[in-house]
């Protein structure tokens, strides 16, 4: 298994390389600074990119998560774009985290963006939006039972965006959610990804 894949563990191994990045996010270019052993470490990958592309960015004063924020560029992007969102960004990734703790201060958005393990997450903690381009590599139940953990988290209004690789399972993740009572739609199709809206 390569380094890349080990990015959903808690504590990456081998020392850190950091290298700046530029994320180009509804209009705006976001210096990002990343670091192997967390996901997408060389710059924006293309499934987030395309769930962004294809998503307008949330309005008013929303409560988002971003489910396996890595580096940060969902949840920052966020922050930029909605003055009155505010964003819980969870990872496991330790250096993930701590690299977006980081980056959202150097963006000058950390008084709304809280960095945070799943495990600091309030119980009653409840979102109107939740954007995730989810770590289909942990293997289908633990996906299964992540989205489980999170979707109930969703307000009565809430959906959830999903980005996932077509040739990763994205149709019968579709049909899943689906048939565990959580309506779910395809919203865009591109370069292999598609984009999936979950509702409560």
């Amino acid at each position: 298994m390569t380094e890349q894949a080990h990015y959903f563990n808690a504590t990456p191994s081998g020392p850190e390389h950091r290298r700046t990045v530029h994320a180009s996010i509804w209009g705006s270019d976001l210096e990002l600074t990343t670091a192997n052993g967390v996901f997408a470490g060389d710059g924006l990958d293309r499934g987030t990119a395309i769930l962004l592309r294809e998503s307008a960015p949330p309005t008013g004063s929303p409560t988002v998560l971003d489910l396996g924020c890595g580096y940060g560029p969902i949840a920052l992007g966020l922050a930029v774009h909605c003055l009155g969102a505010q964003v819980d960004a969870v990872d496991v990734n330790e250096r993930a985290l701590a690299l977006c703790r980081e980056n959202a201060a150097a963006l000058g958005v950390a008084d709304r963006v809280r960095v945070l393990r799943p495990d600091q997450v309030e119980d009653g903690r409840r979102y109107d939006a939740i954007w995730s381009n989810p770590p289909i590599r942990v293997g289908k139940q633990a996906l299964h039972e992540l989205l489980l953990q999170w979707l109930p988290r969703l307000a009565p209004a809430g959906q959830a965006r999903l980005v996932v690789s077509k040739n990763l399972g994205a149709d019968t993740l579709q049909r899943w959610l689906v048939e565990q009572g959580w309506p779910c739609e395809r919203v865009a199709s591109a370069k292999g990804f598609r984009v999936l809206v979950v509702s409560r």
